[in-house]
């Protein structure tokens, strides 16, 4: 299911990202949610929902490195 708020979301992001990195999170989270709504879309058997956020995760990593245990902006 879609966010609505940054508060709503998985404590694994709450607790470790920083706001940015938690807006990127959210924002690619709900993209790939309609994305890959379709089963044929999604590679495997990865659900809906496990499909979002590795994509969410993904999308993370593309501006965030995480350095001792902290996750940081890339320069």
């Amino acid at each position: 299911m879609p966010y609505d708020r940054l508060s709503d979301l998985p404590d694994s992001v709450k607790d470790n990202l920083p706001k940015h990195a938690r807006e990127i999170y959210k924002e690619a989270y709900n993209s790939a949610w309609e994305e890959y709504k379709d089963p044929a879309d999604r590679q495997g058997d990865a659900s809906r929902e496990e499909t979002a956020h590795r994509v969410a995760w993904a999308a993370v990593k593309q501006k965030y490195k995480k350095e001792n245990d902290r996750w940081v902006k890339k320069e």
